[in-house]
């Protein structure tokens, strides 16, 4: 058995790194105002060195030990964030925003309008999906640039998208918090766990009601952006109707990532038709493709790869920092200060217990949502089988409140990140802070007020009755 790591001091000494990791925030990204994740990637590195000082003797080569565990858990991401970067940057080389500008132009379609169709559109794609990551690398390059030539607002158009990915992260059937969350969720009535279909069709109703009044809100707001100077010209240089000839690669790719839910089989099909397409219609050259230019190389695939290098090294040293809080036994310790509380003795009390227990969880993941219900959901579990809560409001509740206002954190949500990273490159705006993301963000913090409303009033709170079926009242 595993013994746990040990500090100085005590287990809350485990949030020495994180408190490290958010002084290299504040300072790169508000007093430097310098965007880049090598930076953060080095802030968290310097957390975890910093860290290592405080444990007990005899639990160094234990610490690093749990930094490798955590580390461990983020290959996956890292493996995706490669791959995929290298096709956002073929979106990006191809300039398929172009297109959207002409059609907005064409149709007269205002800034407004525009985030809040953008938001749609990508609700759409990541529900289609089930990646978050991905559809947020994917239409980045899409949508940010056309949407800021036409007014948008930089911060919520960002928002607009991020919200949308993270709208299809929460209900997507083949999203990995999905499949999650209802995987942790087991009956007491009879074997097995929350079936996918029936969570996915319990929590629509949330969903949808957030979606729409985020979609109104970013209508309404969506469009006070500016361009300075010579925008006309920067839209004319941007204008192009033949880029969205790109659109049927992209089409395709969202097609196969349905069919056979995989999202590497889906990005190798974008990949190739998406680099034919852009060569029969003079999008691309092949020096667009792979190339060397004094000695450096160039091209879209290895300008791709060398994109994501900074965020892989900033998961990497996440990661790493989750590996510690881990390691501690932290989540261990919340877990029983939950089901030891006063909150518990009632299903509304259960429920608020819920609510902060999978809200903190989230919070020192860094926002990585897969990854804190996979560790919350066997507490959440527990909490609500104690009151009787059937397993599909438990999933909702679980996957509900990770991806609703936690994420909104500017320096705690890897969400907020990467939409900072994806706004950078681009001639004509400037890169936009962590905060700028985070108040964009309207339907997390519109999905959280829903589900508290549900929360407090009971609205939507099932209970599990007879051979595990959903009953109203217990």
């Amino acid at each position: 058995m595993n013994q746990k790591l040990e500090f100085k001091g005590g287990w809350g000494i485990a949030f020495i790194p994180v408190a490290i990791f958010l002084f290299f925030c504040v300072l790169y990204f508000i007093v430097f105002k310098a965007f880049e994740m090598h930076a953060l990637g080095m802030g968290a590195l310097v957390a975890l060195i910093i860290g290592a000082i405080f444990v007990k003797k005899g639990n160094y080569e234990r610490y690093w030990n749990s930094v490798y565990d955590g580390v461990r858990e983020a290959v996956p991401i890292l493996v995706l964030l490669l791959v995929i970067g290298m096709f956002a940057q073929l979106i990006k080389t191809t300039n398929i925003s172009g297109g959207f500008v002409w059609i907005a132009s064409l149709l007269n379609v205002d800034g407004g309008l525009f985030t809040a169709l953008t938001f749609l559109a990508v609700c759409i794609i990541a529900t289609a999906t089930g990646s978050s990551i991905g559809t947020m690398f994917t239409c980045f390059p899409i949508f940010y640039p056309a949407g800021v030539l036409l007014g948008c607002d930089p911060a919520l158009l960002a928002g607009a998208i991020v919200s949308g990915a993270i709208f299809g992260d929460n209900l997507a059937p083949i999203s990995d918090t999905t499949i999650i969350s209802a995987g942790t969720q087991a009956y007491t009535k009879k074997k097995g766990v929350a079936e996918l279909g029936g969570v996915v069709a319990s929590r629509f109703k949330y969903s949808i009601i957030a979606g729409v009044i985020t979609f109104i809100l970013f209508w309404i707001f969506g469009g006070a952006g500016t361009l300075s100077g010579n925008a006309s010209d920067i839209l004319a240089e941007n204008t192009n109707p033949v880029t969205l000839v790109m659109l049927i690669p992209v089409a395709i790719m969202l097609i196969v990532a349905i069919k056979f839910r995989n999202i590497y089989i889906a990005i190798t099909v974008g990949l190739v038709l998406g680099t034919i397409t852009g060569l029969v219609f003079n999008l691309l050259t092949f020096d667009d493709i792979i190339s060397v230019v004094d000695g450096v190389p160039a091209g879209y695939l290895s300008a791709g790869v060398s994109s994501m290098m900074g965020t892989v090294i900033l998961v990497l040293a996440v990661y790493g920092i989750m590996g510690v809080v881990s390691g501690a036994g932290v989540l261990e310790k919340v877990t029983s200060g939950i089901l030891n509380s006063k909150l518990c003795k009632s299903v509304r009390g259960a429920e608020i217990a819920m609510m902060l227990g999978i809200s903190f969880t989230t919070l020192i993941f860094g926002g990585v949502t897969s990854a804190s219900m996979a560790t919350f959901g066997k507490v959440q579990n527990e909490i609500g089988k104690r009151v009787g809560l059937h397993p599909y409001r438990r999933a909702n509740l679980l996957d509900g409140f990770a991806n609703s206002i936690v994420l909104v954190v500017p320096f705690l949500s890897v969400f907020v990140f990467i939409g900072t990273l994806l706004t950078q490159g681009y001639d004509f705006v400037e890169p936009l802070l962590l905060t700028e993301i985070s108040s964009g963000l309207i339907y997390c913090m519109i999905l959280f007020l829903v589900l508290l409303f549900s929360v407090i009033t009971g609205w939507g709170r099932e209970y599990e009755g007879p051979d595990g079926k959903a009953v109203s009242k217990p």
